[in-house]
């Protein structure tokens, strides 16, 4: 029976770019893959016509000799991919492997090679003032960590016998294991090895055959200007050590914000709440209020200003992190209803109040509130 044209098992044209083979190839992998569609034979024969199309395009020799000579090219013992086996594809993990690996920043190695030793990563916290995060800061912060053994200089084995080492039984050297979890295959670390894929034989007497010791380490944090509450710092490289050949893994700085007396921030915008006595809503007047670089500012208060009012301070509100713009401040005044009068303050309210009382234009909402309400009971009776 005649193989179809590896260009329309995978619905390419012959001038297809690498990406749009991978993307259609995708595609169809998903589509027909087994365990997708179990039991069904049909699926599995199109999954491997698929595979086999793939494997010999995606080659940028084998492609050429696909396009020059057609099947004939990989026939009587060529080059070309053969029938495929699927018991070696590794199931649906190998699909995700192919088109996720690389977009999920995958450290570990690809397809059926070892895998890279990764070190694990590190979080530690930081609390800030409200001005460091201003400003911008260095922080020094201790972490305890892993580092490579010095005595077997991250090996794991004694220094007389560093090469002594023997294929891991578990992972068979592949250095990762998958287990079926429902659908899908999970793909994670040798627990024997570690994912080395060797077993040591004679292990170092200082770190027992792991090839790192547990430390404490300092290390100064930059913490950049506008930097908000709960924002992660990734330092790449300084999380535990992974032995000889291995990768370390990441240290991620968490940080915190201390609440400030004064300001209340949200997002580059700072907030000042300022209380004002009665007669200094009620007059006007100016302020001098502080701002959070250190310096201060005077505020116009117009006569009549109401409790719940907000002045805008343009520019003197936190940069934007990676920005040149910075935000606004805003004061909010909130007028205070005198406590504890003296005699006199008191006799100064109470003719206040018969001036109000005769002069209502003074408190307009006050009067169009109860006017609202006479009209209310009005209509009742």
């Amino acid at each position: 029976m005649a193989k179809n044209d590896y260009y329309t098992t995978l619905g390419a044209a012959r001038d297809a770019s690498a990406d749009d083979l991978k993307k259609a190839y995708r595609k169809l992998a998903m589509q027909f893959h087994p365990d997708r569609n179990p039991g069904d034979k049909a699926a599995e024969a199109k999954f491997k016509e698929v595979n086999e199309a793939y494997e010999i395009l995606k080659d940028e020799q084998k492609r050429a000799a696909y396009d020059r000579y057609g099947h004939a090219a990989f026939e009587n013992g060529g080059a070309g991919a053969g029938g495929f086996d699927f018991s070696q594809a590794g199931g649906l993990g190998d699909i995700f492997d192919q088109m996720f690996g690389d977009f999920m920043g995958r450290r570990g190695g690809g397809g059926g090679g070892r895998a890279t030793r990764v070190g694990g990563d590190i979080r530690a916290n930081i609390e800030i003032d409200l001005s460091e995060a201003y400003f911008g800061t260095k922080s020094t912060i201790k972490v305890q960590t892993r580092v490579n053994c010095d005595a077997c200089d991250g090996t794991g084995s004694e220094a007389k016998d560093r090469a002594a080492s023997d294929t891991c039984s578990t992972c068979g050297g592949m250095g990762k294991v998958r287990a079926q979890q429902g659908f899908f295959l999970v793909e994670r670390s040798c627990p024997t090895c570690g994912g080395s894929g060797r077993v040591i034989r004679n292990p170092c007497r200082v770190c027992h055959g792991q090839a790192t010791v547990a430390r404490e380490r300092s290390l100064q944090i930059t913490v950049p200007s506008g930097v908000e509450d709960g924002t992660r710092i990734r330092l790449t490289g300084e999380g535990e050590a992974a032995g000889a050949g291995g990768q370390p893994g990441d240290l991620y700085v968490h940080i915190s914000i201390r609440p400030h007396a004064i300001f209340q921030r949200d997002g580059a915008t700072i907030l000042c709440r300022v209380p004002l006595r009665i007669s200094q809503a009620a007059l006007g007047g100016e302020i001098e209020v502080p701002v959070i670089d250190g310096s201060r500012a005077k505020v116009k208060i117009p006569a009549g200003t109401q409790s719940g009012e907000q002045f805008r301070l343009r520019s003197k509100g936190f940069s934007v992190l990676r920005s040149a713009a910075r935000g606004d401040m805003y004061i909010q005044v909130a007028v205070e209803t005198p406590q504890h009068l003296t005699r006199r303050q008191r006799e100064l309210l109470e003719e206040f109040e018969q001036e109000a009382t005769q002069h209502a234009k003074g408190s307009p909402e006050a009067e169009g509130f109860f006017a609202k309400v006479r009209e209310f009971f009005d209509g009742k009776s």
